[in-house]
């Protein structure tokens, strides 16, 4: 998850609410029940405005992310100017993800299907490659909610 991502959650989940409680909370006890029901209608239009704007200027903080990597690395179509290598390289580029991919399975298929037994080092440098290759291929979010099944696998070794 990007640190972009973490402030909209952080701004748009939690941050307003916790506003919006705050302010309810020192109402007058003498309010009327018509005042609080206008008091906090008014407080979450303008509260959902401030998230709407903070919103904004996250998607425009990533934006101007996004251009700043692209014109510091540049992109796959500056490759395409490079007459033969750039083809190369961008087919390599392609290629990573499934060739990394089949060389996993192809190491599980062994590790599993094959009678010798691998030590400790061995199959703990599978299990990380495996998760390496997994949380690239699938995402972070894979990993995360592999974790728990994890953290049982390893812990239960201890």
């Amino acid at each position: 998850m990007s640190i972009l991502s973490k402030v909209a959650d952080f701004v748009g989940g939690g941050l307003f609410k916790e506003i919006k409680e705050g302010v309810m909370s020192y109402f007058p006890p003498d309010m009327t029940p018509q005042q609080k029901a206008e008091t906090e209608l008014n407080l979450q239009k303008f509260l959902h405005q401030k998230e709407i704007e903070a919103s904004s200027i996250v998607a425009e903080s990533a934006k101007q992310l996004d251009k700043r990597i692209e014109s510091q690395e540049g992109t796959a179509s500056d490759l395409k100017q490079l007459p033969f290598i750039g083809r190369i390289i961008l087919f390599l580029r392609g290629l990573q993800r499934p060739l990394w991919g089949f060389f996993t399975m192809y190491l599980d298929f062994k590790w599993f299907t094959t009678v010798t037994d691998y030590s400790e080092q061995q199959q703990t440098a599978l299990i990380v490659i495996n998760i390496l290759v997994l949380g690239f291929l699938f995402g972070e979010r894979t990993v995360k909610n592999l974790e728990p099944l994890i953290i049982k696998v390893f812990g239960g070794k201890q």
